[in-house]
């Protein structure tokens, strides 16, 4: 047997890594959304989508179809791809540290 029928084959881990790095900027567009929603009334009036909820509504629709766009870019960038998963999960990890510092209102509230 030769080392190329003994070894596993290499199965594409780009699929996955893209849906890692969209829920990292899919967080933090929330928490930059959230807090430009709160601080600048012009754009958070244009955020009202639904009157019950106010700039909510907006916010988290576009948080979501952005994550949905990035996903869907990635995926298909990278689908049939080997990507480098600890640099993508480093970065969506960042990304997702730092939504949650936003959404933390000591901090959310210096902007």
């Amino acid at each position: 047997m030769s080392a190329r029928e003994t070894s596993p084959s290499v199965v594409p881990n780009g699929s996955g890594a893209a849906a890692i790095l969209a829920a990292g900027i899919g967080s933090f567009v929330l928490a930059v959304f959230a807090i430009a929603g709160d601080k600048i009334p012009a754009f958070g009036k244009s955020m009202i989508f639904y009157k019950p909820t106010g700039p909510l509504s907006g916010v988290t629709t576009l948080a979501i179809i952005i994550w949905l766009a990035a996903w869907v870019i990635f995926d298909r960038s990278w689908s049939k791809r080997t990507v480098p998963l600890t640099r993508i999960s480093t970065v969506a990890l960042v990304l997702l540290a730092l939504s949650l510092l936003l959404m933390f209102p000591p901090v959310g509230d210096l902007f």
